[in-house]
């Protein structure tokens, strides 16, 4: 049944109700709960795409990785999915200290090894897209977006490992008419998740809220008190 504003309501009133209990314990948050504050973030949450994520391999750049989050933010996507097996994860850009940081609404999943994160998506019910020129890889505007969907970006320097490319379900490229045949992994990732956000818009996936209640009331008080 498709989500209605009513329900948003719900969810801040279920929300006010956890704070009312936990203000007689002590001081929750260090921000103010405003209507307008938790009316936004009920309405960001209706807007999440629990079924749309991203896989990043090794990628080191800090400001690459905070780019990739806020583009992630901006489109609804709900978690990541990191690998760092050959370079160390950039603390900073994970940060959740700063007001502008994404990392504090998009979630990380940490994995060891690809085949590790491969198989949790799998069973999930993704089908793992690499990002990748490899001999049969599809264009990105004949890619059906509206599907359970992760994208596999790799490292700033080399790209995906071939255990990345091998074990994902196919490769996906950004058609590129110039003389430089490749383009910077933030810039990449925000023109990919662009064009899934125009399939979902499109399609009315944004109008109905994907996540169950249950889970936005929770995640809406762990907003609240960021």
């Amino acid at each position: 049944m498709p989500d209605s504003e009513p329900t948003s309501s719900r969810v801040i009133a279920a929300v006010n109700r956890r704070e009312l209990s936990a203000s007689s314990v002590g001081k929750t948050s260090k921000w103010p709960r405003t209507c307008r504050r938790q009316e936004r973030i009920a309405q960001v949450l209706r807007r999440r795409q629990p079924d749309l994520t991203l896989v990043l391999e090794n990628v080191h750049d800090p400001h690459n990785v905070s780019s990739v989050l806020r583009a992630c933010d901006a489109v609804g996507v709900l978690r990541v999915h990191l690998i760092y097996s050959a370079e160390e994860p950039p603390a900073r850009a994970f940060a959740r200290t700063t007001s502008a940081s994404a990392a504090k609404w998009v979630e990380t999943v940490r994995h060891a090894t690809v085949d590790d994160c491969y198989r949790m998506l799998r069973q999930e019910g993704f089908s793992i897209l690499a990002t990748a020129f490899e001999d049969g890889a599809r264009d990105l505007y004949d890619v059906d977006f509206r599907r359970p969907t992760a994208l596999a970006f790799g490292n700033e320097m080399r790209g995906l490992t071939e255990e990345a490319i091998a074990g994902a379900d196919g490769c996906v490229v950004i058609p590129m008419l110039g003389m430089v045949q490749s383009l910077n992994i933030s810039v990449a990732c925000a023109v990919t998740l662009y064009e899934a956000l125009r399939q979902r818009r499109q399609a009315g996936d944004y109008a109905t809220a994907k996540l169950p209640e249950g889970e936005r009331e929770q995640l809406a008080e762990a907003w609240l008190k960021k």
